[in-house]
Order: C-alpha cells, then sequence, then structure tokens
C-alpha cells in the first residue's frame, strides 16, 4: 500500500504540473467497453465515469461498443479504440496482437481481492447441484458457454472444469452456445440451457437489473480467484495522453473535494469497483499460465498426435509455463 501511496504523490504532483500546460496531439479517443452485456446497461454503468474522464483531461472521449469482445480488442488493433476496459483474457490478446498495454486495474466495490467463475443453473433443475452433474457427458444437456475471449465465461471453465476432466464440451453436451454473461443468464432463467458459465461481478450487475430473476439462479461451481479487470492503452498513444488518462485513473475516487470524492465513488459503485490501483503487464502472467495449461490439456486429448508428439509439446508448454510461474514469484505484492 505503500507503494501505491508513493505512486498516487507522483500523480499528483504530474497533475499540478500538467494543468499549466497545453496538449495539441490527442484530441478524441475512443473507449472500448467489451460486451458483458447488453449496450443499454453499459452505457448506465459507464456514462457518469466516461463524462469525468473526459472533464478531468479535456480529450473528448467516444464510448465503443461492439458485439463480442473481438470487436474491442481488433478495434484497438487497427487504431479505432485507444483506450479499453477489458477482461484479463481479453488483455492478454489486445497485449500480444493489438499494441495494448496494461496501465490500471479495478478494484473490488466490496474489498474482494478479484472475482470469481461460475457455472449456473436454473433452481427447477433437480439434477444439477455439483460440476460432478454437468460432467456426466451423455449429450442430454444443453451448455451456455461464454465469449472465446472471455477470462470467466471461457478460458477459467475450460482449465478448471472441462480441461481437469478432459472433457471437449462440443462433444460432451446436446448443444453448445456461446454468449455474453447477461445472455447466458437470462437463457438459464428461462430454461433455454440447462447451465451456463458466469462470474460473481455480473451476477451483482444481473441483482440491480433482474432482482426477481436473479432467485431461479443457482450456482453449481466457483472458480479459484481471478484477478480483477485491467484497464489497457494502445502503447502508441502520446505520452502527454497517457500521463493525463493516468492521472485521473489513480486520482478518481481520492482526490478533490469531499462531494468530488464522494460522487467520484458513486459512479465507481456503478461499476462494482472501488478506487484503481496502478498495474503493467505483469498483471497477466497467472492468465497465461491459464491459457499454456489449456494448450496443455488439449494436446493431451489429441487423437491424431503421437505419444512422442505428444510428450515434446508438452515439455516446450511446461518450460513456458515455468518461465511464466517464475516471473510472477518475482512479481511486488501490493
Amino acid at each position: 500500500m505503500r507503494w501505491i501511496s508513493r505512486r498516487l504523490a507522483v500523480f499528483a504532483a504530474a497533475s499540478m504540473f500538467m494543468a499549466g500546460t497545453a496538449y495539441a496531439e490527442t484530441k478524441e479517443i475512443n473507449f472500448g467497453i467489451i460486451s458483458t452485456e447488453s449496450t443499454q446497461n453499459l452505457k448506465q454503468y459507464w456514462t457518469p465515469f466516461l463524462a469525468d474522464l473526459e472533464k478531468e483531461t479535456g480529450i473528448k472521449i467516444n464510448p465503443f461498443f461492439a458485439s463480442d469482445y473481438a470487436g474491442i480488442i481488433e478495434g484497438m488493433r487497427f487504431g479505432k479504440v485507444q483506450v479499453a476496459w477489458y477482461g484479463n483474457k481479453a488483455a492478454m490478446e489486445a497485449v500480444d496482437r493489438a499494441e495494448g498495454e496494461v496501465f490500471a486495474q479495478s478494484v473490488d466495490a466490496e474489498g474482494n481481492p478479484g472475482y470469481w467463475s461460475l457455472l449456473v443453473t436454473n433452481v427447477d433443475n433437480a439434477n444439477i447441484n455439483t460440476v460432478d452433474d454437468v460432467l456426466k457427458c451423455d449429450k442430454s444437456l444443453s451448455f451456455g458457454n461464454g465469449d472465446p475471449n472471455s477470462t470467466s465465461g471461457f478460458l477459467v471453465p475450460s482449465v478448471f472444469v472441462f480441461g481437469a476432466k478432459s472433457v471437449d464440451p462440443k462433444t460432451c453436451y446436446k448443444t453448445v452456445t456461446n454468449a455474453n454473461h447477461e445472455t447466458n443468464l437470462m437463457a438459464v432463467v428461462n430454461k433455454q440451457v440447462d447451465f451456463a458459465t458466469n462470474n460473481t461481478e455480473n451476477l451483482r450487475n444481473f441483482a440491480k437489473s433482474h432482482p426477481d430473476e436473479l432467485k431461479k439462479i443457482k450456482e453449481v461451481w466457483r472458480s479459484p480467484l481471478i484477478p480483477s479487470d485491467p484497464i489497457v492503452w494502445r502503447r502508441d498513444l502520446d505520452q502527454e495522453a497517457k500521463d493525463k488518462i493516468l492521472s485521473f485513473f489513480m486520482t478518481y475516487g481520492r482526490q478533490g473535494s469531499v462531494d468530488q470524492v464522494k460522487a467520484a465513488r458513486e459512479n465507481l459503485k456503478k461499476l462494482n469497483w472501488a478506487p484503481f490501483k496502478p498495474s503493467s503487464d505483469a498483471q497477466l502472467y497467472p492468465i497465461r499460465v491459464l491459457e499454456i495449461s489449456k494448450a496443455m490439456n488439449k494436446v493431451k486429448a489429441d487423437e491424431a498426435l503421437s505419444q512422442a508428439d505428444k510428450d515434446a509439446k508438452i515439455k516446450e508448454l511446461e518450460a513456458k509455463k515455468a518461465e511464466f510461474e517464475k516471473l510472477m514469484a518475482e512479481v511486488p505484492q501490493t
């Protein structure tokens, strides 16, 4: 925490310096918002926050929505998105393929150290109560999977549920569909799928927008902890714009008058967040380990590969996994 305080002091000083400095480079940016639920709901949560970002930085902020996570990643790749909120898996793709760089991390409003991936079903479904109940693989169940670039909706259950039991959902279930978190919850509520992926953060949003429907949802599995979501900018965003944006994120809900701090925290609460903390691409090391674990499970299940080829590929992946686990251990804890 002292490290964060020192960083905030630097950002505060930089903010006072920047107040008297003119910036001509970046006049406008598009801010990408991943499609965890309907655009209407996302606009409601994000509009007050983005309005304050625009006011404080003097940069026009345009919210940028897409029908799936890939749309935001590709938007950043082709320079149509300069800053974005991602889940960790999507952020990893943005860093690797779209010139992205993590600079801030969200903080849970209720003090949780992160969030959790879930498998959920309808409360009326008496045959599904545990994770073992969804792994029978008799093609009797319909499964609502998440966006392929979602951490909690796709990657985490792929590793900890299906990969752990060498289960391929495409051959295990009657049907498999991919959708955002809100759509999957409504599919469970309306019994259009037997079970679906989700996460604890989105369930909180669902409780606000669909309190009656929430009563129809039953949790059957919860993952290990997932790091809180990152905020990412393009590396080629000019430094002056980066300085202003970083200063805003690090001081929002922390500095200003009592009324300003209160209003900022209310806006963050709509996003289920408290004030941000600084971050970097190192935040993604645990997700890289998961992605490698997923690749290892895929190799093990590949019947087209000889045992010798499997062993060679597994050895290579284990070396990469060990490298990232070492890097994870070297990251300072705050």
